[in-house]
């Protein structure tokens, strides 16, 4: 497959509206009308509770890792190439041609296309940052910010250049989803549990 195809195989994955799909085809509900209003896992946590929150998450994992997992370990994609094939999941899922080019945040797909480049590594530590900014900063917004912008920091010990150009696409675009978020001052603290 070249390089262009690849490219175009891994958008279109990540623009596949799962989420919505989900919400329509099994809770009967439009997901949308729930939460922020973003066509995402978290919104079907709140249409539909745990399991089928949990169950997008994974989908939209899945949307991300398998793309970019058969390029790198499978059809051995290299260089700018496979960096373009990880950020193109990212940018299918932030906008979708099938929701008028809208879309979801693309934090479950983010992790998908790390655990394709690196299976365990990078989810893992995004992971654990995440966990330490949700619970530190609000908004939102600036939590995944904060997460993004450590990872970078390991990124840059690691020295893998494609990882940086994936990071660079990724930051972009999560930056652009989170912006109405990034607006606000953030508020640093332990947050309360409601």
């Amino acid at each position: 497959m070249t390089g262009i195809l690849w490219i175009l195989v891994s958008f279109v994955c990540g623009s596949l509206p799962l989420s919505v799909w989900l919400g329509r085809l099994v809770l009967g509900k439009d997901i949308t009308q729930f939460g922020d209003s973003n066509p995402g896992a978290s919104n079907v946590w709140r249409a539909g509770g745990a399991k089928w929150g949990l169950t997008a998450v994974l989908l939209d994992a899945f949307k991300g890792a398998i793309p970019v997992g058969l390029a790198t370990f499978i059809f051995d994609v290299e260089g700018l190439t496979l960096a373009l094939v990880a950020i193109a999941p990212i940018a299918g899922h932030a906008f979708s041609p099938f929701l008028g080019f809208h879309g979801g945040k693309a934090l479950a797909v983010t992790f998908g296309i790390w655990t394709g480049l690196t299976i365990w590594i990078v989810p893992s530590i995004l992971g654990i940052f995440f966990a330490i900014y949700m619970t530190l900063v609000k908004p939102v917004g600036w939590a995944v910010m904060s997460g993004v912008f450590s990872l970078l920091i390991v990124l840059i010990f690691i020295g893998n250049p494609l990882w940086l150009g994936v990071w660079a696409g990724m930051a972009m675009i999560l930056g652009w989803k989170h912006r109405d978020d990034l607006a606000q001052k953030p508020e640093w603290g332990l947050r309360k549990r409601p």
